[in-house]
C-alpha cells in the first residue's frame, strides 16, 4: 500500500489524506480515538473532515459520525472534477485509486456487513445513485422498469436528460446495455425516445416483464430496489459472490431478450417513420392500447392505423405482416 501523499493533485493536503486514509482503515473507529491517532485535537479534525465532505470523499451518516466515500466512485469523480494539467500527477491519482479501493474493501470485509450497502430515503438514493453513475468508465447494464427517481429518468445531480447522459457515456467508451419490459413504456413517447437513445449507441432489448429494477456499474457495483420496485430504498452490493450471481443473471436476460430495433439495413423499399415506428411497437409485443398511448391518439385510431398497415404489406394477420416487414428488410 501506498503511503506517500498522491492527492495534492486534487487539492488535498498531507493531512486530510491522513484523516481519509483513517476513515478508510478504520471505519467504525470513534472520533476521540482518530484524533488521538493523529495526535491532533479533535475540532482540528474535525475541520479536516469538513474539507473531505466538501471534496466528495466523505459523506455524513448521522450527527456527528462520518464515513469514506466509495475511493473508485469519489476519487474518478473528482479527477474528472479537477482536469488536471499536470499528466504526471494525474497519473499518481488513478494509480493509487487501487490502493485506496483495497483499504476501504479490506477494513469492511472484518463485517460481512459491508458487502451490502442499504441506503434509505429519496434524496440520499439519487445523490448516490448519480455519484455513481458519473464515474461508470466501462460498463453500464440495466434492467429497467418503472417506477423512476425522476420524471426524466436522467442524473439529477447534474440535470442531465437521458439522452445527454447516453451520450456521455457512449462517447467515454461505456459498454451501456438496457433490458426494458413493456411497463417501461407507459409514458407517452417513451418508445420513440428508447429508439433514439439506440442509434446513440445504447444496446437495447425488450422482455414480456422483469422482476426487479438493476443497475451495474463497472461490474464492481449492483444497485437493486428493495420496495417494489421503487428507488426509495436501494441496496448497492459491493464485489462479493452476490454481486458475481447478479451479474450472470443479467446476463440470462439479456441472453433471453430481443433488441428492440433490428442492426439489420433495411432495403430499397422502406416504411414511412410512422410506419416503421408502428412496427417496432408490434415486433415489441405492445397491445394496441400501448401503443395508442405511445402516439398520443385512441386505442382506436391506433387500431386503425395498424389495420392500414397490414393491409399495405397483403397480410391478413399481425403475424403475416411481421413476417412480410421482415423479410423486405423493414425490421
Amino acid at each position: 500500500m501506498r503511503t506517500d501523499a498522491v492527492l495534492a493533485a486534487l487539492g488535498i493536503s498531507s493531512f486530510d489524506e491522513r484523516v481519509y486514509r483513517l476513515l478508510l482503515a478504520e471505519p467504525n473507529q470513534p472520533h476521540s480515538a482518530r484524533a488521538a491517532e493523529l495526535g491532533v485535537t479533535p475540532s482540528r479534525l474535525r475541520a479536516a473532515i469538513t474539507r473531505l465532505v466538501h471534496h466528495g470523499l466523505v459523506r455524513r451518516t448521522a450527527p456527528g459520525r462520518y464515513e469514506a466515500a466509495g475511493p473508485h466512485a469519489a476519487l474518478t469523480t473528482l479527477v474528472a472534477q479537477r482536469r488536471l494539467a499536470n499528466e504526471a500527477a494525474l497519473g499518481g491519482v488513478q494509480a493509487a485509486i487501487g490502493d485506496f479501493n483495497q483499504m476501504f474493501r479490506t477494513a469492511r470485509l472484518r463485517d460481512p456487513g459491508r458487502w451490502v450497502e442499504v441506503v434509505s430515503g429519496r434524496d440520499t438514493v439519487i445523490t448516490r445513485i448519480d455519484e455513481l453513475i458519473e464515474s461508470v468508465r466501462t460498463h453500464l447494464w440495466v434492467l429497467d422498469r418503472p417506477p423512476y427517481m425522476t420524471e426524466l429518468a436522467g442524473t439529477p445531480k447534474t440535470n442531465k436528460t437521458e439522452t445527454e447522459l447516453t451520450e456521455t457515456l457512449i462517447a467515454r467508451g461505456v459498454e451501456l446495455r438496457s433490458v426494458y419490459c413493456p411497463e417501461s413504456l407507459e409514458r407517452p413517447g417513451r418508445f420513440e425516445m428508447l429508439v433514439r437513445l439506440s442509434e446513440l449507441g445504447e444496446q437495447a432489448r425488450m422482455l414480456p416483464s422483469l422482476p426487479f429494477k438493476l443497475r451495474i456499474m463497472d461490474l464492481r457495483v449492483a444497485a437493486v430496489s428493495l420496495t417494489g420496485g421503487a428507488y426509495d430504498n436501494v441496496a448497492l452490493i459491493h464485489p462479493s459472490g452476490l454481486l458475481d450471481a447478479l451479474i450472470e443473471l443479467f446476463q440470462v436476460y439479456w441472453n433471453q431478450a430481443k433488441p428492440l430495433i433490428s442492426d439489420e439495413p433495411p432495403v430499397m423499399d422502406k416504411p414511412s417513420d410512422e410506419d416503421l415506428l408502428l412496427l417496432q411497437m408490434l415486433k415489441a409485443g405492445l397491445k394496441d392500447e400501448a401503443i395508442a398511448r405511445q402516439l398520443g391518439v385512441s386505442a382506436r385510431t391506433a387500431t386503425r392505423r395498424i389495420a392500414a398497415l397490414v393491409e399495405r404489406l397483403g397480410a391478413t394477420t399481425r403475424f403475416q405482416a411481421g413476417a412480410e416487414a421482415s423479410a423486405r428488410g423493414w425490421l
